[in-house]
């Protein structure tokens, strides 16, 4: 469960991974003025990775490859396209890079594959150009490309609030073993809070979202500090996930094949629509 790893650095190349994630618990409070909504949310990496390759080059270029690349835009919509823009903004770089996108994490899964592919670049980009940032630096930058780019560079296990960026690491010990129900489509993130809204009757509050309390967190980060799958599983939370079934009812299949099959507990991904489901054992998985 690690973050943006340590580079891996021949002459003009650089090989950096970055994990996907899964949202062991997601509140969300009522939406801000800027539509923005505030979160408290408990970040798990876990062993499913992005890899990105950053080579020199005259321009800037992005290819990509791997389960689900085809849906991954190669232009400066691209978090990574993104991410190199703004490191070589701040740094005052004019090189280029050419970076190729090795895809493990689910494309538009609630994962973060693509803040993951972000972070993974900042470091990649830095160790190529030699700007020498320091990791808060690196941080501050991933803050400004989505709320989970910088807990992809944190990796492991945090609290997350604000936007989920402001981040607080958490301790957790032993090894959870989850199995992922991926689906073909994707949920659109916007769309997923644009229903949680409408089923509360949210409207964006002039003066700011209140902050999500996070009383109710406690059970989890004991079962954290402790190990305890069983204790994690009755802990899970997640609340977008009957949001993000309005929209695609063909969730509960899954979420409901995941508790009959054992699971300690399910939990929808993020926004959706990875199911997550935490298994007492390997085999179990």
């Amino acid at each position: 469960m690690s973050s943006a790893g340590a580079a891996q650095v021949t002459t003009d190349r650089v090989r950096v991974r970055a994990p996907g994630k899964v949202n062991l618990s997601l509140r969300v409070g009522r939406p801000r003025a800027d539509g923005y909504h505030p979160l408290s949310t408990v970040f798990q990496a876990v062993s499913v990775y992005e890899e990105v390759v950053a080579t020199a080059a005259d321009d800037l270029t992005l290819t990509a490859q791997g389960p689900g690349a085809e849906q991954v835009p190669l232009d400066d919509t691209n978090l990574a396209v993104r991410a190199a823009r703004a490191l070589a903004r701040y740094a005052g770089v004019e090189d280029g890079v050419h970076l190729h996108l090795v895809k493990g994490v689910p494309v538009a899964g609630g994962m973060a594959g693509g803040s993951a592919d972000a972070a993974a670049t900042l470091v990649a980009c830095d160790e190529l150009w030699g700007t020498g940032l320091a990791r808060e630096e690196l941080t501050s930058l991933a803050a400004t490309l989505g709320a989970d780019v910088p807990f992809a560079l944190l990796g492991h296990t945090a609290v997350g609030t604000g936007r989920g960026d402001l981040l607080t690491p958490a301790m957790s010990r032993g090894e959870f073993c989850w199995a992922f129900a991926v689906q073909d489509e994707g949920l659109s993130t916007p769309a997923v809070f644009g229903a949680f809204d409408a089923l509360h009757g949210y409207q964006p509050q002039p003066s700011g979202g209140a902050p999500v309390e996070r009383d109710d967190e406690v059970d989890l980060m004991h079962a954290l500090r402790a190990g305890d799958p069983v204790a994690l599983g009755a802990a899970l939370h997640n609340d977008l996930e009957p949001a993000a079934v309005t929209l695609a009812p063909r969730l509960s299949r899954p979420l409901a094949v995941a508790r009959e099959a054992g699971a300690l507990g399910v939990v929808l991904s993020g926004s959706g629509p990875t199911v997550a489901a935490l298994a007492r054992s390997p085999q179990h998985a």
